[in-house]
């Protein structure tokens, strides 16, 4: 399934829905726990808190970390952001905060201007998050500007307070 299939699917579920198609399209699903890039085990969709090498998952299993991990993700993205954001903003940032952990989120340039008022410059920060190990990796540019493009899509649409909190 197509990258904006997904977007149309997820739409449908709010900023949930958003954040689980653009996670599960650029972690990909891999049931049989490998090495990332920089050397740390993973399974399913990027998970990586219980991984170990030589772990396989059943499909089921795989969705109930992603569902869990990125809940995770909106958690600490709401104890961290002081302002309300549209369900595109907050899918792209949970988003990004599933990728990064919530400990690079909490000390990043992005969640000071994001506080300070600075949306839009805070989206624009997604860019820069492109490196792991020391090296710009192809994957990582395409998910940032798919993460940028949903984040900027989101200050076109008022947010409400009965969005904040709610994936």
């Amino acid at each position: 399934m197509s990258l904006k299939q997904r977007f149309i699917i997820g739409s449908a579920a709010g900023a949930l829905g958003i954040a689980t198609a653009v996670v599960s399209y650029y972690e990909g699903y891999r049931p049989s726990a490998y090495l990332d890039p920089v050397g740390i085990p993973t399974i399913c969709y990027g998970h990586t808190a219980t991984a170990t090498l030589g772990q396989t998952l059943t499909r089921e299993e795989c969705d109930s970390l992603l569902a869990n991990d990125l809940g995770d993700a909106f958690k600490a993205l709401d104890r961290r952001a002081t302002l309300e954001l549209a369900p595109q903003t907050r899918a792209a940032l949970a988003s990004f905060v599933y990728n990064v952990g919530e400990t690079q989120f909490a000390s990043s340039t992005l969640l000071r201007k994001l506080n300070a008022g600075d949306v839009r410059g805070a989206c624009h920060e997604l860019s820069r998050w492109v490196y792991a190990g020391g090296r710009k990796l192809t994957g990582l540019v395409r998910r940032r500007a798919t993460e940028l493009e949903l984040c900027l899509a989101g200050l076109d649409e008022p947010a409400t307070v009965a969005q904040r909190g709610q994936p």
